[in-house]
């Protein structure tokens, strides 16, 4: 089960790369449209898209490598049996609250599927479709912080490193 999760999240970041790829290509493609006089119609938009879909794609990966900004200055202060405490209580918050946000961005790209919903531009692109990126993410997401609450329930999870402060910036 651990090898299929990690392997879950990983594609997940995978396709983020990808989209941050194409989002480049999309808006190299609208900069030199601009320098040779040609435009690809759409491309604002969906450079959007992409945007979108990998950040939401890449929630999941960046909670499980600790990278999601914490508030450690009261975790810091308890002993370790509140702060095993305190840390399942915000880790089943953060499952029920993810879960309601996938449950909500899976409900919106279905519904646009449903009602043939499209983008307002002249693209007309149906919205179902780049709603998907999101859908996926937060579900990932909702599956990660699940996986989080679990492995601290049961004792297993990975202490954050007090490296915290050299990250910041």
């Amino acid at each position: 089960m651990r090898r299929a999760l990690d392997a879950l999240y990983d594609g997940a970041a995978a396709l983020a790369a990808l989209f941050m790829v194409a989002l480049l290509a999309a808006v190299l493609a609208s900069i030199l449209g601009r320098q040779l006089g040609f435009h690809i119609r759409g491309t604002d938009a969906y450079a959007g898209y992409m945007m979108a879909a990998a950040g939401f794609l890449a929630l999941a990966q960046t909670l499980k490598r600790g990278e999601h900004i914490r508030v450690t200055l009261l975790l810091q202060a308890l002993s370790p049996r509140a702060r095993h405490a305190f840390e399942v209580w915000a880790l089943l918050a953060a499952s029920l609250l993810s879960a309601l946000v996938a449950y909500y961005s899976l409900r919106l790209a279905w519904q646009s599927h449903l009602f043939n919903d499209v983008s307002t531009g002249n693209d007309a692109t149906p919205l179902w479709l780049p709603q998907l990126g999101m859908a996926l993410g937060t579900t990932i997401l909702a599956i990660a912080f699940v996986d989080e609450l679990v492995l601290e329930w049961r004792g297993r999870r990975a202490a954050t490193a007090g490296s915290e402060a050299l990250r910041n910036e």
